[in-house]
């Protein structure tokens, strides 16, 4: 399996005491995210919140981190966020910040410390499009949304 050192740093002192994001199990794709909260936060029905996690990162150049939700917070509470997954590029070196929404119908409450979401960094590749007039023929052509579903 590939590795790759990245640069991280704790946005504030209060961050120290949380973990940085890190592995679960020994098999786990993503990184889990922990609330950076000065105290407990009400997340209504529906309701929209930003959630700082006290840390920012120095992508190398040709890699992304991608934001993504937990799936037994999302299970359970009904909690995910807004933008998923979010994308943090290789240029940004602002805190990492989550656009939770509440999809449930009761309140949660998001407490310091919690895992809210996971990261999971990814090379990218740089697109330089080619125009033309048709496009090679494919077994699919066009056909999407749920077209396979058809027998």
């Amino acid at each position: 399996m590939e590795e790759v050192r990245i640069q991280i740093m704790r946005v504030r002192d209060r961050a120290r005491d949380l973990p940085l994001p890190d592995y679960m199990t020994e098999g786990s794709a993503g990184m889990d995210l922990a609330a950076d909260l000065d105290e407990d936060l009400r997340l209504e029905p529906l309701e929209r919140a930003l959630i700082p996690t006290g840390v920012a990162i120095a992508l190398p150049k040709g890699f992304e981190a991608q934001i993504r939700p937990r799936s037994g917070l999302a299970l359970r509470e009904g909690v995910t966020l807004v933008n998923s997954p979010g994308t943090i590029d290789a240029d940004y070196r602002g805190e990492i910040q989550l656009i939770t929404i509440n999809l449930g119908r009761e309140t949660v409450i998001v407490r310091r410390g919690q895992r809210v979401a996971q990261m999971i960094v990814q090379r990218v590749c740089r697109v330089h499009w080619q125009e033309v007039e048709a496009l090679p023929a494919s077994k699919r052509q066009e056909g999407g949304f749920g077209h396979t579903d058809k027998k």
